[in-house]
């Protein structure tokens, strides 16, 4: 599906401005544009599955270890991180002109109906978080047809 965007004329030749379009880029640059809105309220991962189990890579750079929160409740995984502001505790010698970092709790939920709880493991590397996620064995079902006599 797509969406019909309204086309604005203007005098192209009477209304350029390049100063305006700098400011422009300059805005979504910064406001959102090309960092996103909020550009770690969902952080990037990729799940591999290597046979026997499923790897979880999430990027989390700039997150010390002890602010990164894992929890299992029942079938979901949730990975929680937060990132606290330094700049509010600067002096007045040490002033903070413009604070364009991220601050703030990000997380994300995972369903690990499959997986074997107890066999979970995670390391935390260079900025990525990696948790092994061992596959539930297949349970064999204890039926069988019986004959009649």
């Amino acid at each position: 599906m797509f969406e019909i965007i309204p086309y604005t004329r203007r005098n192209h030749i009477s209304s350029y401005n390049p100063f305006r379009e700098m400011d422009e880029f300059e805005r979504n640059f910064f406001n959102g544009g090309f960092f996103g809105n909020n550009a770690l309220a969902e952080f990037r991962t990729d799940i591999t599955d290597t046979g026997d189990a499923y790897l979880l890579e999430a990027d989390l750079p700039g997150f010390a270890k002890e602010d990164i929160h894992l929890d299992v409740n029942g079938d979901v995984l949730t990975v929680r991180a937060e990132r606290r502001s330094s700049h509010e505790d600067k002096n007045d010698q040490n002033q903070v002109i413009r604070c364009e970092r991220s601050y703030g709790s990000y997380s994300r939920n995972y369903d690990i109906s499959g997986v074997n709880v107890d066999g979970i493991t995670a390391k935390y590397e260079n900025g990525v978080l990696k948790l092994h996620l061992p596959k539930k064995q297949a349970t064999v079902s204890n039926t069988r047809t019986l004959m009649i006599e």
